[in-house]
């Protein structure tokens, strides 16, 4: 097997893996809140046991330090969200929502970034608008508030990815994760005393030890969905371009929604028209990297932060 092929089988492993992110959060019976808190905790424990992380850390300036703290802010703000969604509806929905991160990034990073303005990039934001009324209008109405917070998380993966391609030098992706991870536990530390008066349903208690079932979900989607498809995607994305990569990773919802339909049963649950407007919408987003430039893989850090994940400039 070539180089090449085997890292498109690596890429795929690890889109399944994150596919299996949105699974998780519904099955673990935690509240959004301490399930965010638990798997950045969880992933920067076991991050900082590597040393090459702290020989990276001590490599950054003052300056970088305190942008990737910063970006770890709203890494934690997407996941909360993420999950918030996920309980407040199901995983398809929370999946769907997050695959318009790529719209979004595309019309946000012009003014965030500092990139030259794409009118292809203003088409594919309004060719998903047909995908979204489809969507929210293809779900149960005690739903919809689900779909607002996944469309929130979605917009926070715009705003910190675009911010890492304006203000952050390259540093060392292990590094930078633990580095945004941890700042973003801390903030989530934070913000729990305040949750039950601003967001009362992803509220819970943060130092109680989860159960039996919840841990080992924890430890799945800490190790096995987040640092292993890390790992593995770095090393398959030395011999794959930006492009093929962007289409691999663009397929992750397709992966989520299918796996809860096996596992989950959520077809019962959404209707046709739903599934319509996930079409529309994944549709665009697959096609949109077929009309871009062939570009370098960038920023290889989120793919560990991010449940949307973009790998070019």
């Amino acid at each position: 097997m070539t180089p090449a092929a085997k890292a498109q089988w690596q890429i795929h492993l690890c889109v399944l893996l994150w596919g299996f992110t949105a699974i998780l959060g519904k099955l673990i019976t935690l509240p959004a809140l301490p399930l965010v808190w638990w798997r950045m905790l969880l992933v920067t424990a076991t991050l900082a046991l590597l040393p090459r992380v702290w020989r990276g850390l001590r490599a950054m300036s003052p300056r970088l330090l305190l942008a990737y703290s910063g970006i770890g802010l709203l890494v934690a703000l997407h996941w909360l969200t993420f999950y918030g969604a996920i309980k407040l509806s199901n995983a398809s929905v929370g999946a769907t929502c997050i695959a318009l991160g790529t719209p979004m990034t595309a019309l946000l990073e012009p003014w965030l970034a500092g990139r030259r303005f794409s009118w292809r990039d203003v088409l594919l934001g309004i060719a998903v608008l047909p995908g979204v009324a489809l969507v929210v209008g293809g779900v149960p109405g005690d739903m919809h508030l689900g779909i607002a917070v996944g469309a929130l998380s979605a917009l926070f993966v715009a705003i910190f990815g675009s911010l890492n391609k304006r203000f952050v030098e390259r540093g060392e992706p292990l590094a930078i994760t633990a580095l945004e991870l941890g700042a973003g536990t801390l903030l989530l530390t934070m913000l729990s005393p305040l949750m039950p008066l601003l967001f009362p349903a992803f509220s819970g208690t943060l130092f109680a030890i989860p159960d039996a079932h919840d841990m080992g979900f924890l430890l799945a989607l800490a190790l096995a969905c987040t640092l292993l498809p890390f790992a593995l995607s770095l090393v398959a994305l030395r011999h794959m371009s930006a492009f093929a990569a962007q289409l691999a990773v663009n397929l992750e919802p397709v992966y989520a929604i299918v796996l809860a339909i096996v596992l989950l049963g959520e077809q019962h649950e959404l209707s046709t028209q739903f599934y319509l407007g996930v079409a529309i919408i994944l549709g665009a987003v697959l096609v949109y990297p077929m009309f871009g430039a062939r570009r370098r893989i960038a920023h290889p850090e989120v793919l560990a932060t991010a449940e949307n994940k973009g790998v070019a400039e």
